[in-house]
């Protein structure tokens, strides 16, 4: 695979959909005025904050938990990067596609290498790095949209709809039986 260019990437990128465009708003003035180690670390805490809301975002649509419950479990709960996984396969009944997962398998190492300042790396794996967080953002949009009719990596104005969430009692034994705990 040929090593992305600075020029390319921001192609890429203005390529991409208007909604992770606008999530991603910072990325191209990042990318020009500061080392790539910074885009990545700021992709990936949109990328986190993304995925919490898919899980918040399933439970309080799909299964009708009450909001500020949902809020709450998400808020209170620590989740991993394989327990994401295991959390979107209970809330959507459906595993992430693993073409999906390993888009995003070698940007997370090269994430963590940088933040966690184990090991140097190469500007051409952080530029790639940075091409597979934008294909996973689109992906993965496209594969929630379909499956769930909301997409993570945009605007989430709305994703619910008109309908009635379950009372907080119903509403906590679903979120404990998916694993979450309240206070």
């Amino acid at each position: 695979m040929r090593v992305p260019s600075k020029p390319t990437i921001l192609k890429k990128f203005q390529g991409l959909p208007g909604e992770i465009q606008d999530y991603f708003a910072h990325f191209p003035k990042l990318a020009d005025d500061f080392p790539w180690d910074v885009s990545i670390s700021y992709l990936f805490s949109l990328v986190e904050t993304a995925h919490n809301m898919t899980i918040y975002c399933g439970v309080a649509k799909i299964h009708k938990v009450e909001r500020s419950l949902a809020r709450q479990a998400i808020e209170l709960h620590h989740m991993t990067r394989p327990e994401f996984r295991d959390l979107y396969e209970k809330v959507f009944n459906k595993k992430l596609p693993q073409g999906m997962v390993n888009t995003i398998a070698r940007s997370e190492e090269v994430r963590d290498m940088i933040l966690h300042g184990k090991k140097k790396v190469a500007d051409s794996e952080k530029r790639r790095a940075i091409i597979n967080v934008l294909d996973y953002a689109e992906a993965f949009n496209k594969e929630v949209g379909k499956v769930a009719g909301f997409k993570p990596f945009g605007s989430l104005k709305g994703f619910k709809g008109a309908g009635q969430s379950l009372d907080k009692s119903t509403s906590r034994w679903i979120l404990k039986g998916m694993g979450f705990e309240l206070s």
